[in-house]
């Protein structure tokens, strides 16, 4: 999934002279976290709403009045993505920068804004969960053909695959979470497990020995 399907590029942004009060509003009427500085059309910088409690906050250690100007708080090393950039390079500079958006930008351009939520929706569609379906946790070798033997089982049940996802455990063997398109997946885990596969999900699955 590259980022340009998931974004929201119905922008709202700000100008670096408005007022904190100002800012404030904006995201309280829209319901929003985030907002980008804009000056004369090019991104210059990005203020949150944390930005804003912390700066005004009477516990802070020099309080700015709500009347000063966005681009006196604002934060203006800002991480961008491009629109053709894939999801995961976007949940990965948000996990490692401790960041909860980030403007998206193409030819020196604002062209919009991925959010936590974004990447939620993202992944509840990459995970096939946004549609009903059942759910399959299989550990398998760590060797060619595998998967492919996996899906086989699959198809031979006309079962659609709707979305795969594996990762490699401290073992050496491979986990793999399917998303299928049907509910009744307790025989289906049978059939899977009676090939000398470990199937994890759903439980309380006894192989033929």
């Amino acid at each position: 999934m590259l980022i340009r399907e998931i974004m929201n590029s119905d922008l709202i942004t700000i100008n670096p002279e408005a007022s904190l009060n100002k800012a404030y509003k904006v995201m309280m009427q829209n319901k929003i976290r985030h907002l980008p500085v804009l000056e004369n059309g090019k991104l210059i910088g990005i203020i949150t709403d944390r930005d804003l409690r912390l700066a005004t906050s009477k516990l802070a250690e020099h309080p700015f009045d709500p009347q000063v100007p966005v681009k006196d708080v604002m934060t203006t090393s800002v991480f961008t993505v491009h629109p053709s950039d894939p999801i995961g390079m976007a949940i990965r500079i948000m996990r490692e920068s401790k960041i909860g958006s980030l403007p998206v930008v193409e030819n020196n351009k604002l062209v919009g804004i991925l959010t936590g939520i974004d990447v939620l929706d993202a992944m509840l569609i990459l995970t096939g969960m946004d549609k009903p379906s059942g759910r399959l946790d299989v550990r398998v070798s760590d060797k060619s053909g595998e998967l492919a033997r996996l899906s086989k089982i699959l198809a031979d049940k006309g079962v659609n695959i709707l979305s795969v996802l594996s990762y490699t455990e401290p073992n050496g063997n491979v986990r793999v979470i399917l998303r299928v398109n049907t509910m009744e997946i307790r025989k289906l885990a049978s059939a899977i497990c009676d090939s000398d596969f470990e199937v994890l999900w759903p439980p309380h699955i006894s192989c033929v020995e």
